[in-house]
């Protein structure tokens, strides 16, 4: 199998399709219909938030974004995931490359067991990318509002930094290969208060360069930081299983302010979830 070049961004500030999209999707795990019917798109540069319930798909949406669901068992999709244009599911796309493209920060940090400096270097290297790996390791810690705090111990060991310290570094290992799209699954959910302000400045100043896609059970946090924002619910079949879908999507301020269906506004004012 002949593996086809995805395209690149386009040139101009403004793109004429969204850098995401799906259409008509469905996600299953064996028999087990675990997202169904799933049509949006995502712009470009802009932080989109996916929130809703434990167990409505969120995360299984996010992974299908960088095809990581392939590394599981008895997963298939039906209709489609776009980049730009390219079917990300198509049978002529590497996944590596999509990875490369599309990279993922998960919640519970997790540097390697290296040194901070070797944490950034591994992409590159493994990518066998022609640049000077000092300037790429100081730019995407700098990037990641983290060079400042490692600078005179880039050799110490990244497990040995705090949790906050971790998130940004695997931030920065994310970025150090150039993405389009950064996602993140809760990358929140473990850290404290004060850390998680940090990410959030972080990824306010990083949605200039790239476009982020984010799993939050905060709302709080999504009406903070997100542009964008889809909740999706989940309801079960006569086996009990659930199955989630998209209820509603748009621009936060709609969504948290105005929202067009009544389980949203019930699901951000904390009447379930």
């Amino acid at each position: 199998m002949q593996n086809s070049t995805l395209p690149s961004p386009p040139l101009s500030a403004a793109s004429p399709w969204p850098i995401l999209s799906t259409q008509d999707l469905n996600i299953y795990y064996g028999d087990f219909l675990a997202l169904r019917d799933v049509t949006m798109a995502i712009p470009e540069h802009k932080i989109t938030a996916l929130i809703g319930p434990s167990g409505c798909g969120k995360s299984t949406l996010l992974r299908c974004f960088n095809r990581l669901n392939d590394l599981i068992d008895g997963f298939r999709l039906e209709g489609h995931v776009f980049y730009y244009q390219q079917d990300l599911y198509s049978n002529a796309v590497d996944a590596v490359q999509v990875r490369r493209r599309i990279g993922m920060v998960f919640q519970q940090p997790n540097p390697f067991p290296k040194s901070i400096y070797d944490n950034i270097a591994f992409g590159a290297r493994a990518l066998g990318l022609k640049t000077d790996i000092d300037d790429l390791v100081e730019h995407a810690l700098r990037q990641a509002i983290l060079w400042d705090e490692v600078k005179d111990k880039l050799k110490t060991n990244g497990l040995e930094l705090s949790g906050g310290q971790q998130q940004r570094l695997c931030i920065a290992r994310a970025i150090s290969v150039q993405p389009d799209v950064i996602l993140m699954d809760e990358p929140c959910a473990s850290l404290d208060p004060i850390s998680t302000l940090k990410i959030e400045e972080l990824l306010r100043e990083l949605v200039k360069t790239y476009t982020i896609v984010t799993v939050t059970h905060n709302m709080q946090q999504a009406s903070r930081i997100a542009d964008y924002t889809a909740f999706f619910n989940a309801q079960a079949d006569p086996k009990g299983k659930r199955s989630g879908y998209l209820v509603e999507y748009g621009e936060t301020h709609q969504i948290f302010q105005s929202p067009n269906e009544e389980a949203t506004r019930r699901y951000i004012s904390g009447q379930f979830g």
